[in-house]
């Protein structure tokens, strides 16, 4: 395997670490995947779409992963290569924990496109529109 920039090689223990690393963000499994970060993963990894370890637990509804991700450094207005950030994820999933975590930290609810507003308004979800505009 060959990296995105048909560099060298990929080393496959380090495809497999990755993999593992995004799968505990998608479970929501703060401990590990902390200790990962602590020990050197990047708090702002990113797979093959542009995901972030943030993004993915943001859309996967855990508050405490997305929490610890962010006292480790994990930039919070990156954007996937869809340009869906972890707020819009929040917002869409209707976390409420996770988008005041995100907006305490600086997310931007006018962000991304879609941003986190406009997946609000577009999915007609009224509790996080009042949460977004609550941040102005």
């Amino acid at each position: 395997m060959t990296d995105a920039a048909g560099g060298p090689p990929i080393d496959p223990g380090v495809v497999e670490l990755a993999g593992r690393v995004f799968d505990l963000a998608r479970g929501g499994y703060t401990e590990e995947l902390a200790a990962y970060v602590d020990a050197g993963v990047p708090a702002n990894l990113t797979n093959d779409k542009g995901d972030t370890l943030l993004l993915l637990a943001a859309y996967h509804g855990h508050p405490g992963t997305v929490a610890a991700l962010l006292a480790r450094g994990a930039d919070h207005s990156r954007a996937n290569d869809r340009g869906q950030t972890a707020l819009a994820a929040a917002v869409f999933r209707q976390s409420a924990e996770t988008v005041a975590l995100l907006l305490d930290a600086g997310a931007d609810p006018d962000a991304g496109g879609p941003s986190a507003r406009a997946t609000a308004i577009f999915f007609e979800l009224p509790a996080m529109v009042e949460l977004l505009d609550r941040s102005r």
